[in-house]
């Protein structure tokens, strides 16, 4: 089974500024550095197209009359070697009709002359042939074999032959080598100061955004579904100037938690009134029920005859009021918890109280088959005993309701890190997905027939999420067809 590819992380806005700096910073080195070689190298290349000018002129002259040799005039080099101020590595390459092609380099002198030719096969016939296809008057940049690069110049001499005349291009070549170096290692060096000092001055700008965020953080972890809220982060007064980016953020982050902090209060206010309602009509209609369901079994236990039909409905009466008391006592127990008010805090034997709600259990419905696991030693909790004996009368009052008969029922009690933990575990049919994300939630039934025929008001569980959460703890639910479990942790009394 293949493994879905890790998303890559997203870099933080600070970094993609640096990158950026970084980059923008390397492309401007980068082209100021190409454009000042190419400056450079015409700057040089120039200048050496002015001594070239100069040593092909001074070749035209020929040698002085003190310093003409001996032989005949086809036996020496050319002309060039025997002008005067020639510089070293200067190539000449002379045709002639007469003499044909004569080829010399100048090389520093040895015994106080001028200049000292080399032999002739210093330069290859084929590099001297190709020196004189050049056009004439023009100078160019060409790789004469052994030699390296060199600048050159043809031109017409006197006699009508052609004299080639080269300048080497290595200082050139060396300056703007040394240049690029010297170049690359400042730029490189500047990145790195350019880069730190970035670093730097964009944490600092960022600073703001950092606060903003610690803001949300803030308000983000506050409780903002249930209860009174006092909605009382802000942003700071130096991070609301409207005329900076920063500032206007900050600014419309005050102004949205002052619009949700005036929502939490009217959801408060009207909260509490709901809750007052219902705490206040659970209680006016306890005297009246109470009433209804005296009356009715006095009907039921009076001597006198009465009609079967009659009897029939003051025992549905009786029903009804007692369910409708049931439903009457959980309203005013979601209205007590929902307002906020204390539990009671007492040390509570949890092992006695699940042994009590299993044995309950077994009288209500002993078509089920019910197990208990506890261990041999007490395990208590600070807390109020009746309304945690209320949750593990829910919880399996909510499995015995909720499964067919011969289902078995197992309820565990252990401790583990500190915590109490509760399991009710069946292997009934399980609870519908569709169901599953809601079975906390008040009025919530997952089979409406069968649940009203069982007695329940759909309020069972989400009394047992409001315990749990008022005594600290947390409730949890698994299930599939075949089994289902609820896990309920409270902090221990003595935690080990």
């Amino acid at each position: 089974m293949s493994s879905s590819p890790r998303a890559k992380r997203p870099w933080s806005l600070r970094r993609r500024l640096i990158v950026q700096l970084a980059a923008l910073l390397t492309l401007v080195c980068l082209v100021v550095g190409v454009v000042t070689e190419f400056a450079l190298r015409d700057f040089l290349i120039g200048q050496l197209d002015q001594r070239l000018s100069a040593a092909s002129d001074r070749g035209f002259r020929g040698p002085g009359p003190d310093r003409r040799p001996s032989g005949s005039s086809c036996e020496r080099p050319p002309g060039a070697l025997y002008a005067v101020g020639q510089g070293v590595d200067s190539l000449f390459v002379e045709v002639s009709q007469k003499c044909g092609i004569r080829a010399a380099v100048l090389r520093s002198p040895r015994d106080g002359s001028p200049g000292e030719q080399v032999p002739h096969d210093a330069i290859p016939i084929g590099d001297a042939t190709k020196l004189l296809t050049l056009p004439l008057d023009n100078p160019r940049t060409v790789d004469v074999g052994k030699l390296g690069g060199y600048r050159v110049v043809a031109k017409h001499t006197p006699e009508g032959g052609l004299l080639v005349t080269g300048l080497p291009t290595n200082d050139v070549r060396d300056t703007l080598w040394s240049l690029g170096f010297i170049f690359g290692g400042v730029a490189l060096g500047g990145l790195i100061l350019a880069g730190a000092v970035g670093a730097v001055t964009i944490r600092r700008t960022m600073e703001p955004l950092d606060r903003l965020a610690a803001t949300a953080a803030r308000v983000a972890e506050l409780p903002l579904d249930r209860g009174e809220v006092a909605l009382s982060e802000r942003v700071d007064d130096v991070d609301t100037d409207p005329r900076t980016e920063v500032g206007k953020v900050g600014s419309a982050l005050n102004r949205m938690l002052g619009h949700i902090a005036n929502a939490l209060k009217a959801r408060q206010a009207s909260e509490s009134r709901v809750r007052q309602f219902v705490a206040d009509a659970s209680h006016e209609l306890r005297t009246p029920l109470a009433a209804i369901r005296g009356y009715a079994e006095l009907t039921r236990r009076s001597k006198e005859n009465v009609p079967p039909d009659i009897a029939f409905a003051m025992s549905r009466v009786e029903s009804e009021s007692a369910r409708m008391t049931t439903l009457v006592e959980d309203l005013l127990l979601l209205a007590r918890l929902d307002s906020g008010r204390p539990v009671v805090h007492e040390p509570v034997d949890v092992s006695r109280l699940v042994a009590d709600a299993v044995a309950d259990a077994h009288v209500a419905g002993p078509e089920h088959k019910w197990l208990l696991e506890v261990p041999g030693e007490p395990i208590g909790v600070l807390g109020d005993s009746g309304q945690l004996h209320q949750v593990l009368t829910n919880l399996l009052a909510n499995a015995r309701s909720h499964t067919p008969a011969g289902t078995t029922v197992t309820t565990s009690l252990s401790t583990t890190d500190g915590q109490v933990l509760l399991k009710v575990v069946d292997d009934g049919p399980g609870i519908p997905p569709e169901v599953l994300p809601d079975v906390f939630e008040r009025f919530a039934r997952g089979d409406n027939s069968r649940s009203r025929a069982a007695g329940s008001t759909g309020l069972g569980l989400s009394i047992v999420a409001a315990v749990v959460g008022a005594h600290h703890g947390d409730v949890k639910v698994w299930s599939q067809p075949g089994r289902t479990e609820f896990h309920v942790t409270i902090p221990a009394a003595n935690p080990r």
